[in-house]
């Protein structure tokens, strides 16, 4: 089996599922090519406030990239196709406007790792296994892969895990800012369901603005397009949501978010 990317939807909130079992869910070329549509469809369901990513059952997230196929894919021009192809995916993933979640059983390795980073908020079970491992495998690392990195967990630890390749655990990979928390194995899908409700219960247009406002401020001063943040933010005060927000503070009772 190649492998699939699959979605599942629950009310507001939409899980999308890495599945490649037999293998720890280690993403083919096949998965790495169905990413971007399946971004698509998340990203243009209105109803989707939140996105929970995650690998099928629970022995991993993903452990890396399907390094069966490496000989076929990721040498000469095949080789740079690929690195096309998995760019096309990371490049989707990250320009969802909606919060994305990953949630992280067992190993989360290689392209697992970087698949990882393009989510907003990581939370794993106490049994993950963290590595980024192109130094065994004689793979060059690319530049945005490690800008991710960085930007997560500075240069120092971005330094470790590339030149040693090492494995790390969850209580490390929290120590270091890889991941947000770190549950009881039994105890992850819970939490992270509770904590996807909880965002899911929020104003939509101010997510996407709060998201959108976060990403541009990671960027060097020069290039951040602060019109683009102030137009987002005008909006959410111009929305229904905002009224719908005063009044329901006012008179003490949740309110009922439609995202306009």
């Amino acid at each position: 089996m190649s492998g699939e990317v699959e979605i599942y939807r629950d009310g507001s909130i939409a899980r999308l599922v890495f599945d490649h079992a037999t293998r720890r869910n280690a993403i083919t070329s096949a998965m790495w090519e169905a990413i971007p549509e399946a971004v698509r469809l998340l990203q243009e369901d209105d109803d989707i406030r939140v996105v929970v990513m995650r690998g099928a059952g629970s022995e991993a997230f993903v452990s890396g990239a399907d390094i069966s196929e490496f000989e076929k894919t990721r040498t000469g021009d095949t080789g740079r196709r690929y690195d096309e192809m998995t760019a096309r995916a990371f490049a989707a993933l990250q320009s969802l406007d909606k919060p994305l979640i990953a949630l992280i059983h067992g190993f989360c390795i290689g392209g697992g790792a970087a698949l990882s980073l393009t989510a907003d908020l990581r939370y794993a079970a106490d049994d993950a296994r963290f590595a980024v491992p192109p130094a065994r495998l004689g793979l060059g690392y690319h530049t945005a892969g490690i800008q991710a990195l960085i930007r997560t967990v500075g240069v120092p630890a971005t330094a470790d895990l590339l030149f040693t390749a090492r494995r790390i655990g969850a209580e490390e990979a929290r120590r270091i800012g890889l991941v947000n928390q770190v549950f009881a194995k039994d105890a992850l899908d819970g939490a992270v369901d509770e904590l996807a409700r909880t965002i899911a219960d929020n104003a939509p247009l101010t997510l996407r603005s709060a998201k959108m406002t976060l990403q541009e401020l990671t960027r060097p001063e020069a290039e951040r397009d602060t019109a683009r943040i102030q137009a987002s933010i005008e909006r959410c005060y111009q929305s229904e949501d905002f009224k719908e927000g005063v009044r329901a503070f006012l008179e003490k009772r949740r309110p009922n978010f439609m995202g306009r």
